[in-house]
């Protein structure tokens, strides 16, 4: 089993940034993949970045240049950097944790709103 705690969310005009962590526990003895995924109201759950624990990561194209995945090995934390954060990026923001086999766990969630 891994838990995932997210930290970080809250309100933020537009332009602004936030910067969310999510850190996982539990037995966690291989190579994994750490990553954000987001759902605003009326919308289905999407991908926002992932990382793998050897650093390749990926992007949605709408938050490309704007976002920035990074994690920390020895501390199972994954976060995300987000920079000249849009209206659009309002959702709750979730954290993920896969193992290569496919299994897969969810943090609680955390409101990120983007809001003048």
């Amino acid at each position: 089993q891994v838990q995932l705690v997210e930290s970080g969310g809250g309100l933020v005009q537009p332009g602004g940034s936030l910067k969310l962590s999510c850190a996982a526990s539990g037995s966690i003895f291989s190579s994994n993949t750490m990553g954000w995924y987001r759902q605003a109201p009326g919308k289905e759950r999407e991908l926002v970045a992932t990382i793998t624990s050897g650093g390749t990561t990926n992007y949605a194209d709408s938050v490309k240049g704007r976002f920035t995945i990074s994690r920390d090995n020895a501390k199972n934390t994954v976060y995300l950097q987000m920079n000249s954060l849009k209206p659009e990026d309002t959702a709750v923001y979730y954290c993920n944790f896969r193992w290569p086999w496919g299994s897969n766990y969810w943090g609680q969630g955390t409101q990120v709103t983007v809001s003048s």
